[in-house]
Order: C-alpha cells, then sequence, then structure tokens
C-alpha cells in the first residue's frame, strides 16, 4: 500500500512539473547570468533575455528568464558584458570594401614613403590604372602638398590617382590629368587645380577630383559583390551590426538590395541616396525602399570640403592662408531649392558641413525648408565648426551626426587653419547634444578606422592612442560613458528612423548584440581602445 502511494506522490509531482513546464514559452535561445546594458529609456541593466524569431521577446533577471522561458539553446553568458548591436552612424562601408582592394597609404610618414608603397602594391598586383588612399601631408614633416614629379618618374606611362585620407583632396600623375584633360586652364566650380608658378601640380580638390574619377576603370560587378563582403566580415568583428554608408549611387543601392535578398549580405544598411539628380528622382517617385536590412530614405549633400585640404567654407579667411576662404562644394541655392523638394517628401537630408559659414548656409536652409514641420530628423553630417549664434538651430528637428576620432585626427593643427577663437565652437559634443537632446556617433571610415572602441575613447577621454593630450583635447566637449554608448546605439537608430526596432536591447526588437570580455562602462579609461569583441549576434545569428 505505500509504495502504491508513494508511487501515486511521484506521478503527481512529475505531473505537477509537467504542467509548470507547459506553462512556459517555448523560445528559439535563452541567454543568462549576463552582465547587460539594455540602453533602455532608463538605461537600465539586466541579467538575461530570451530570443525568438530573431528578435528579443523577453529581457530581465536569470531567474525570471528561465522561469518563464524554455529553450533548447541555453547560453551561460557567465558574467560577461553585453551591449547592443554597435551602430555606426556615418561610414563609406562599400568605399572601404573598395579600399581593400587598392593601394593603402594609411600612415605614411613622408611622400617617399608613399612612392615606396606604391611600387609593392604594384609589383603584387600589376594595374593599368593605380589607385590608392590615405595619404595625409599634415603627418610629414613636410606639410605641404606633395606635387606630381615622383609619380611621374615612377609610373611615366600608367595613370595613378591617390586619395587623400579625408576624401577631398587628389594626387595624380601627369599620365592622369591627360587622361582626364586637365591642364592650367581647367576651371571647375566647388572645385581647385592646384598650380605653383602656373603649372599643375597634380593635387585636385573636391570637384576637380571628379574629373579623375570619371575616367577611372569602374568595378567588375564581381569585384563589387567581393568589396561588400570584405567590408561587412571587417565590421562584423568590430561588433557592428548596422552601418549608415554616407553616399552611394542607385545601381550600388540596387546590389546590395538583391544580396541582402538573396541571404548573401547580412549586415543592417542605412543608406544614403548620393545627390544626383536622376537618382534622387527615381526614390522620390518610388518612394523609401525599407526592408528588415536595408533602409533609404535619405540623401546624402556635400556642403564644402575638409579642414585638412582647406576646402572647409569659412566665414572669415583661414589662419593659415589669409587669402582662402575655401569652397562650397554645393552651390547655396541648389541646396536650398533641394532642401525644399526634399520637405515635400519623407525623406531626409543629411548634409556634410566642416566650415563655420558651410554649416549656418546648412542650418539656415533646413531651417527655412522645415518651417511648421516636425520630426524630420534631418542631419548636419560632421558640424565640425559652428559658429556661436548657430547652435541653437539643432533640435529634433536638425540633428548633429558627428565622428569623434576626427577631433582627435584634427587638433594638432586644427588652431592653425581656424585660430583661437573659432576653435572655441569646433568638435563640440557636448554642446550640440545639449541643443538637440540627442547626438548621433560614427567614424566615417576609411577616413578613419573602423574600430568604434576608438570612437568611444575619443568622445569620452578626447585623447589619441598615446593617450595624449594628458588632460583631454577640449575636454569641456567630451560626452560621458552613457551618452557615448547611447550614441553608438540608440541615438544612431533614431536618427535612422529605426529607434523602434534597433538600438536597445529590449523585447519586441531585433536580437542584435555583441558579447565582451571587459565592461566598456567602468574599465579604466586609457584601456578603452584596447577592447574587444568576442561575438557578434545579428538577428540571433551569431555572425563573429
Amino acid at each position: 500500500m505505500r509504495k502504491v502511494l508513494f508511487g501515486l506522490l511521484g506521478f503527481l509531482v512529475l505531473l505537477s512539473c509537467e504542467d509548470k513546464a507547459s506553462d512556459k514559452v517555448e523560445v528559439d535561445a535563452i541567454f543568462y547570468n549576463g552582465n547587460i546594458y539594455t540602453v533602455d529609456s532608463g538605461f537600465s541593466k539586466a541579467e538575461a533575455f530570451a530570443v525568438k524569431d530573431g528578435k528579443f521577446v523577453a529581457v530581465g533577471l536569470t531567474d525570471s528568464i528561465q522561469a518563464n522561458y524554455s529553450a533548447k539553446t541555453m547560453t551561460d553568458l557567465a558574467g560577461k558584458t553585453v551591449l547592443p548591436g554597435l551602430i555606426d552612424a556615418h561610414c563609406h562601408f562599400y568605399r572601404f570594401g573598395e579600399s581593400l582592394q587598392n593601394a593603402d597609404l594609411v600612415g605614411t610618414q613622408s611622400y617617399d614613403e608613399i612612392i615606396d608603397r606604391l611600387a609593392a602594391f604594384q609589383k603584387e598586383k600589376p594595374s593599368d590604372f593605380v589607385f590608392g588612399r590615405g595619404w595625409d601631408q599634415n603627418d610629414w614633416e613636410n606639410k605641404a602638398f606633395p606635387t606630381k614629379a615622383k609619380l611621374d618618374s615612377l609610373f611615366p606611362d600608367i595613370p595613378v590617382a591617390l586619395q587623400r585620407i579625408d576624401g577631398h583632396a587628389l594626387l595624380v600623375n601627369q599620365k592622369a590629368l591627360d587622361l582626364a584633360k586637365i591642364d592650367n586652364t581647367t576651371i571647375i566650380e566647388g572645385g581647385e587645380v592646384i598650380q605653383e608658378g602656373g603649372e599643375v601640380t597634380g593635387v585636385l580638390i573636391d570637384n576637380a577630383m571628379d574629373l579623375v574619377y570619371n575616367v577611372m576603370p569602374q568595378l567588375s560587378r564581381e569585384q563589387s559583390i567581393q568589396a561588400l563582403k570584405d567590408a561587412q566580415e571587417y565590421c562584423f568583428d568590430y561588433g557592428l551590426t548596422t552601418v549608415n554608408d554616407a553616399g552611394l549611387d542607385r545601381a550600388t543601392i540596387m546590389l546590395i538590395d538583391s544580396l541582402q535578398q538573396a541571404d548573401a549580405l547580412s549586415m543592417r544598411m542605412y543608406v544614403m541616396i548620393s545627390n544626383s539628380p536622376e537618382d534622387v528622382d527615381y526614390f522620390i517617385e518610388n518612394g523609401i525602399l525599407k526592408s528588415e536590412k536595408l533602409n533609404v530614405r535619405s540623401v546624402k549633400v556635400y556642403g564644402d570640403g575638409a579642414l585638412g585640404s582647406r576646402g572647409a567654407a569659412l566665414r572669415v579667411p583661414y589662419a593659415d592662408r589669409h587669402d582662402h576662404y575655401g569652397a562650397m562644394v554645393t552651390p547655396v541655392e541648389d541646396i536650398k531649392a533641394l532642401a525644399k523638394k526634399l520637405a515635400a517628401t519623407d525623406f531626409q537630408m543629411n548634409t556634410h558641413a566642416i566650415g563655420d559659414s558651410a554649416n549656418t548656409v546648412i542650418l539656415n536652409a533646413y531651417a527655412e525648408a522645415l518651417e511648421g514641420k516636425s520630426d524630420r530628423r534631418w542631419k548636419v553630417e560632421h558640424a565640425q565648426v559652428i559658429s556661436p549664434d548657430d547652435f541653437n538651430y539643432f533640435d529634433d528637428n536638425i540633428l548633429p551626426s558627428v565622428q569623434p576620432t576626427h577631433a582627435i585626427s584634427d587638433m594638432y593643427w586644427a588652431k592653425d587653419r581656424l585660430g583661437e577663437r573659432r576653435m572655441k565652437g569646433a568638435y563640440a559634443y557636448k554642446k550640440l547634444l545639449d541643443e538637440a537632446g540627442m547626438i548621433a556617433l560614427g567614424t566615417d571610415f576609411p577616413v578613419e578606422q573602423v574600430n568604434p572602441f576608438y570612437t568611444f575613447y575619443a568622445a569620452v577621454a578626447r585623447k589619441d592612442l598615446e593617450h595624449y593630450p594628458q588632460d583631454g583635447f577640449q575636454k569641456k566637449d567630451a560626452l560621458s560613458r552613457e551618452e557615448t554608448l547611447r550614441g553608438m546605439t540608440i541615438w544612431a537608430a533614431y536618427s535612422n528612423f529605426e529607434e523602434k526596432e534597433k538600438g536597445s536591447i529590449e523585447a519586441g526588437k531585433f536580437a542584435d548584440f555583441i558579447v565582451m570580455d571587459q565592461d566598456i562602462m567602468t574599465i579604466e579609461e586609457d584601456a578603452i581602445p584596447d577592447l574587444e569583441v568576442n561575438q557578434t549576434w545579428l538577428g540571433g545569428k551569431q555572425v563573429k
């Protein structure tokens, strides 16, 4: 009798356990025992989350998640730090992939080092048109622009084009000049063919570069696909799950869409349409292109050039070139006309503005076009040098999208270009945040390095990778760690109209997240650049 009773009790206990198990919601995966920064509105922390069909379905304490959900895949995070998938709010993803197929000139310390690298590259990968990028004369002992003489000597019969690190200057040899039909009589609006003693030096600024680009051989479809895949692999290694590509033509956009639809490209992309009338009109006519991985709802416009090549448009002359103001790449009237045109649509306008004059033009054009409208989220890309009276233009209609590593790259010579007075409104990220209520952060790679932890360090510490200067560059303009992480996740998502689907670890959003050994919010400040990503997950699938 007792055996029967105990057997019955055992059966009832087992039945009770099965009933409790059946009450649990079945999901695809559970991650628990983590140090999770959700980056929700309260910047709350969690220990665990459940994932189903590529999205977070619950976030909370380990005990609670395990009591209410069951999954065949259970991952013990063992105290590791988890962040939302990182978003680069301004980069050149496709161009970076292209650059991996060309001569790498980043970090060269002299013109002679460029020549050595080109010779080695041409020997390894012979080409009928040599292209390279990444030189910066500001890093050389002789900081003057180089001339084409050495290129002419090394490559008398092959065209050579070498893009400056910022993408706003091009050094070419005589063969490339001849091919592009450029001589000392060539005049280009919004650009410059630099001359010395009436002779073309080989350096082209901004719109003048297009004359060479137009005669360069184009990548094949296979090469373009490889460029995208190479860039994706590189970015996943650094925990990037969404990239904002700042300017692509229609053909490249459609290639990306086709690859994503075929599951041949996984990276989520927010793509800005390059400002060509044909492409802009096509997308306006056909409407926003939106899928789970692609969002095309903005136009990239160039206001002016770059500060390093003295192409940024300033209100008074350069402190180190008293007869020079820089230049607008796109005429002011064209900017105003496009702003009004886009304001009548659902498309966003994102405009490159470096100098204080360019920023004034863009901000005025935005304010005029958006009068009476709300929640348009138009962006000023870079917002690098702002006049004191112009900061108050930034609000929920006009957002700043900046790249903290630019401040650190430029800090050695920016004062020479701008002078003391203008530096007060330069790289002023904290002031921009205070005015707009948010700030989107990116890298502008390949102008800067892809590594988002350099972005984080530059924003918080305002130091270079040698931890200089000791007290930080214009430290009053630094962001807190929380503000920086928001700028690389939820605020970047907000600037893309995507805050309801990504940017934080919350139920209903894509399960995009990264796992790290170290806690970015508490680690010693100067150790931030050395942080590494252990795992990158996109839509609940591990991609790194």
